[in-house]
């Protein structure tokens, strides 16, 4: 998805900074996500897309994961944000910082249940 990225994104590699500059709850997060763990999907993280980083993205089902602190709290740039991606046809979540620090195990099993909505598994043939 290289082509779709803003070039100013690209040639700063802003993504390769955020990624070094992660906060605890993205850490704490990204162990969980990386390496196929959450039923052998493979997540990025501080993915380039457009005019945004997404935190953690699966592009084979198209799930955005962000996890935001208080100064995302009802804010209009991240409205505008996840037009731009539902309209790419991405589906977001959002966790807030200490959901993730204090609630890792809910927070997995949510983007563990949205993968499994967005793939079901395939029903049997019938009879």
């Amino acid at each position: 998805m290289k082509g779709q990225t803003n070039a100013f994104i690209l040639e700063k590699q802003l993504q390769r900074t955020l990624r070094r500059n992660m906060t605890d709850a993205e850490k704490l997060l990204w162990w969980r996500l990386r390496g196929s763990q959450i039923k052998g999907h493979k997540f990025r993280r501080q993915h380039p897309f457009g005019d945004y980083i997404l935190d953690f993205v699966c592009l084979e089902t198209k799930l955005v994961i962000e996890v935001d602190g208080g100064q995302h709290n009802e804010s209009a740039t991240d409205l505008v944000r996840d037009q731009v991606l539902e309209n790419a046809g991405f589906r977001i979540m959002r966790f807030w910082n200490n959901q993730v620090l204090n609630e890792i195990e809910s927070v997995v099993e949510a983007i563990w249940l949205e993968i499994e909505s967005l793939n079901p598994p395939p029903s049997p043939p019938s009879p």
